[in-house]
C-alpha cells in the first residue's frame, strides 16, 4: 500500500467485478466510532478524480473511493441499459455490506451525488453528512445538452498533451483559469493509455446509451430525496460557470434544507475539484460537525 490506499474490490449483484481504492483512517480513541468517508464520481470519470481529497482525510478519516461499472479498474457491464444512477447505487450498497458499513459521509460529485440523493431518499439513516458538488434535483438542460456531445465518442489521442488540449478545447469555458498542467493533470485523470499506444478515456463508451434517451440523464422529481437529507450536516458546493446546477436552483436547495450550507466556487463551471481553498475550507467545516 505504498501509494497510501489498498486496491480493493467488491462483486456486484449481478456479477461484475468492481474495484474501489481503501484509505486508511489511523487508530486512536478519537477515530473510534467515526464513518468512514465514501466519495463518488462523476458520469465519466474514475476514482484519480478524488487523489487529493482522499490524501488529505486519509489517516483522520476512513476514505473508500469506488469506481463505478464501466470506469477506471470495474468491470464493463455486458448490458448498457444497468449504467443508470439506480443500478450505481445497488451497486454501492452492495459495497457498503460488504464492508459492513451503516453510516457514512458522502462526498457526490455530479453522477454521485445523484446516487447520494437516491440512497438518502430509501434508507437516510445510512448518510451521516453529505457534500453535493455541482449537482441538485434539478439539472440544467443545457449542461445535459453539452455532456451528450461528448460522452461516448471514444476519441483517441497520440500523446498526453494532445489529449490535454483535446480537454481544454472541450471544457474550457468551464475552468478558464487552467493552464496547461492542470489539464495534463485532468487528461492523466479521466485517461489511460490504451493497448494500441493511443491514449483514450477509462470508461465504457456505452454508458452515453441510457445517458443520451431523454429520461436517462437523470431520475425524475429529487426534491423529496434532497429532502431526505435534512438534519443532518450537508454542504452544496457550486461552480460559478456551471451549466448543470443553477444559482436559482442552489437557492431553493437551500430553502429546502435551512442547516445546509454553500459555497459558490469562482471562475469554476462543471465542476469544482474540491481542491480549490474555498472548498477545502467549507470541508473542514462540514467535517468538524460530524459525530
Amino acid at each position: 500500500m505504498e501509494q497510501g490506499f489498498a486496491n480493493r474490490y467488491w462483486t456486484s449483484n449481478d456479477g461484475l467485478k468492481l474495484h474501489f481504492r481503501d484509505y486508511p483512517g489511523g487508530e486512536g480513541p478519537d477515530r473510534e466510532g467515526r464513518p468512514p468517508v465514501i466519495c463518488l464520481h462523476g458520469l465519466t470519470r474514475n476514482a484519480r478524480d478524488f487523489a487529493e481529497v482522499a490524501d488529505r482525510l486519509a489517516g483522520k478519516w476512513r476514505v473508500i473511493v469506488p469506481e463505478m461499472r464501466g470506469r477506471g479498474m470495474s468491470e464493463y457491464a455486458a448490458d448498457a441499459a444497468t449504467y443508470n444512477p439506480l443500478h450505481y447505487v445497488q451497486d454501492l450498497i452492495a459495497l457498503l455490506e460488504q464492508e459492513g458499513i451503516e453510516r457514512f459521509i458522502a462526498i457526490g460529485t455530479s453522477l454521485g451525488g445523484l446516487m447520494t440523493m437516491l440512497l438518502a431518499a430509501s434508507d437516510p439513516d445510512r448518510i451521516a453528512a453529505a457534500v453535493l458538488n455541482d449537482i441538485g434535483p434539478d439539472v440544467d438542460g443545457a449542461g445535459i445538452e453539452r455532456i451528450r456531445e461528448y460522452v461516448g465518442q471514444g476519441r483517441s489521442y497520440a500523446t498526453w498533451m494532445h489529449a490535454a488540449r483535446a480537454l481544454q478545447e472541450v471544457h474550457g469555458e468551464a475552468h478558464p483559469k487552467f493552464g496547461i498542467e492542470q489539464w495534463l493533470d485532468m487528461a492523466k485523470r479521466s485517461m489511460v493509455v490504451q493497448q494500441n499506444g493511443r491514449i483514450g478515456f477509462d470508461y465504457d463508451m456505452k454508458i452515453a446509451e441510457p445517458f443520451a434517451q431523454d429520461d436517462g440523464a437523470a431520475p425524475p422529481d429529487l426534491w423529496p430525496a434532497l429532502q431526505a437529507l435534512d438534519g443532518r450536516p450537508v454542504l452544496f458546493v457550486r461552480g460559478e460557470r456551471s451549466d448543470i446546477l443553477t444559482e436559482a436552483t442552489l437557492e431553493k436547495m437551500l430553502a429546502r434544507l435551512p442547516l445546509a450550507s454553500a459555497v459558490t466556487i469562482a471562475g469554476s463551471g462543471h465542476a469544482p475539484l474540491l481542491t480549490e481553498p474555498e472548498s477545502v475550507a467549507a470541508m473542514d467545516a462540514l467535517f468538524a460537525k460530524i459525530t
